[in-house]
């Protein structure tokens, strides 16, 4: 399995900075990232400026602008029409996929569409950080209150590559709606270990376990 940091708005403190070199087993200044900006043009708020933020380390979530040794972008919806073996090989050359924020369910079309999806198995020394949607791309379900883009297939089911779920932005004064009351909601229509999480905190996987990273607040339901 790969290495994952399940963030919720980006490397936003020391603790979660720390998990992240922890993961990757050297500095930030030494590692190769990719950056995929998909999720960020699928949600019915995406602009072309979101993206262009994310890549170019403007973006108010950390993640590119870290000091990456070479950040490259990877377009999900370009890979279907590049030849496989090519941009494969740019994947496992990387030691970090950084993956935007967005549309949940949008991202989770084009990474199964691309073939990334069937290929994230494989990379076993690649180290995924996920940003929001980045994150909740990964769990079981995201749970109807997160459904915006809808698949051809209908539901709210995500890749299932972790067995919990994540209620994301947990409190935050952008997202009014997003109340620990919401989560508890949420949660009891969503079966197995649900985290709700704010801005502070990321959710590090690694040999099978979890650990929770923050330095604001969080809460596990389901457990």
């Amino acid at each position: 399995m790969m290495k994952l940091l399940l963030t919720d708005s980006g490397i936003r403190n020391a603790s979660v900075q720390d998990a992240l070199v922890d993961l990757l087993g050297k500095p930030v200044a030494e590692a190769n990232a990719l950056c995929i900006p998909t999720a960020g043009y699928g949600g019915p708020y995406g602009d072309p400026g979101g993206p262009w933020r994310f890549t170019s380390g403007q973006s108010p979530s950390p993640m590119t602008g870290l000091g990456w040794k070479s950040v490259g972008t990877l377009e999900l919806t370009a890979l279907p029409s590049i030849d496989k073996e090519r941009w494969v090989s740019w994947v496992r050359e990387a030691d970090v996929l950084l993956v935007n924020g967005g549309d949940t369910l949008y991202l989770c079309h084009w990474m199964r569409e691309s073939g990334l999806a069937d290929l994230l198995p494989s990379l076993t020394d690649t180290v995924y950080v996920g940003l929001s949607a980045g994150s909740l791309a990964l769990t079981p379900r995201i749970g109807e209150d997160f459904v915006g883009w809808k698949p051809p297939t209908g539901g709210d089911n995500a890749l299932g590559v972790v067995d919990f779920s994540i209620f994301p932005h947990l409190d935050h004064p952008d997202c009014p709606e997003n109340t620990t009351a919401a989560a508890e909601r949420w949660a009891a229509g969503i079966s197995g270990p649900a985290y709700a999480i704010d801005e502070q905190t990321a959710i590090k996987v690694a040999d099978g376990s979890i650990e929770v990273v923050s330095e604001g607040h969080w809460k596990l339901f389901n457990s």
